[in-house]
C-alpha cells in the first residue's frame, strides 16, 4: 500500500517526463534539418501542444478563470494568490541556497517566516511591508546558473512553454513544493486546480495583449519565454559571464 502511495503522490512528474520524451521523439521524426529557429528542433510537436492547450484554454480554462474572477472579490483574490506566492518562497529559498545567494536565502527564509504567522499562512504579505523583497528562483534557473545549458524549446501540456533544462526544473521543483507534498491527494489536487484557476485569471489581461499585438501567437510567446528566463537568470543583466565561474550576485 505505501508503494502505492508514493507512486501516485507526483503523478505530474510522470506526465512531464513523458512529454518530454515524446517531444524529443517526435521532434527528431516530425522536424526536418535546418529548421528556421535551432533553438526549436522540435517545433511540429510544439505546435501541435501549443494548439491543444490554447484549445482546453479556450474551452475550460480561460471561462472558469473568468467566473472566478466574477464571483471572488478581489481582496480574497489578493489573499489567495499571497497564499500561493508563500509556498513558492519556500522552493526559492532552496534554489537561492543552491545558487549560493545565501543574503537572497535569508531574506526569503524570513519572508516564509512573515507571511506564514503574522501573514496568516501567506494570506498576507507583511513582509514586503516591511522591507523584505520577494524573488523568483527554481532550479532551471538555478541549473541555468551553473552553465548547463537550455536545451530544445519545448511546449509542455497545461504548463506551456519550457525547455529541456526547465523540464527538469519543473521535476526537481515539485519536490521541494509544500503543496505537492501534502499528504490528503483530493485536497491537494483541489488546491492546485485552485492555484491554476487564480494563476490563470491573474493572466486575463496578458492573454487579450497577446491576441492584439501577435501575427504568430506561437513565436510570440516563444521568444517572450526566452527573454524572460534569459533576464531571470541573469538577474536582469543581459551581459554574459566573463569566465567560467558564476557572476557575482
Amino acid at each position: 500500500m505505501k508503494e502505492q502511495h508514493e507512486k501516485s503522490r507526483n503523478p505530474m512528474i510522470r506526465l512531464i517526463t513523458l512529454i518530454a520524451l515524446l517531444g524529443l521523439i517526435s521532434g527528431c521524426a516530425t522536424v526536418p534539418r535546418g529548421a528556421e529557429d535551432p533553438r526549436d528542433p522540435l517545433q511540429g510537436f510544439n505546435r501541435s501542444m501549443y494548439q491543444f492547450n490554447d484549445s482546453l484554454d479556450k474551452a475550460i480554462i480561460k471561462p472558469v478563470a473568468k467566473g472566478y474572477r466574477t464571483v471572488v472579490p478581489h481582496p480574497i483574490d489578493y489573499g489567495i494568490t499571497n497564499a500561493f506566492g508563500n509556498l513558492q518562497d519556500v522552493v526559492t529559498t532552496i534554489n537561492d541556497i543552491l545558487q549560493l545567494k545565501l543574503l537572497q536565502a535569508g531574506s526569503d527564509a524570513v519572508r516564509v517566516l512573515v507571511n506564514s504567522t503574522m501573514g496568516l499562512l501567506g494570506l498576507f504579505d507583511v513582509a514586503t511591508e516591511m522591507g523584505f523583497t520577494k524573488h523568483r528562483e527554481d532550479f532551471g534557473q538555478t541549473l541555468g546558473y551553473w552553465g548547463v545549458g537550455e536545451g530544445a524549446y519545448l511546449v509542455l501540456p497545461v504548463l506551456g512553454s519550457s525547455t529541456i533544462r526547465d523540464t527538469v526544473g519543473i521535476i526537481v521543483d515539485v519536490n521541494f513544493d509544500p503543496l505537492i507534498k501534502y499528504h490528503n491527494v483530493s485536497t491537494r489536487n483541489a488546491m492546485l486546480t485552485l492555484k491554476l484557476v487564480d494563476t490563470r485569471a491573474d493572466l486575463l489581461s496578458a492573454s487579450k495583449v497577446l491576441q492584439q499585438a501577435a501575427l504568430d501567437p506561437y513565436d510570440f510567446v516563444k521568444e517572450a519565454y526566452f527573454q524572460q528566463r534569459d533576464n531571470d537568470i541573469q538577474n536582469g543583466d543581459p551581459q554574459p559571464p566573463s569566465n567560467h565561474t558564476p557572476p557575482e550576485k
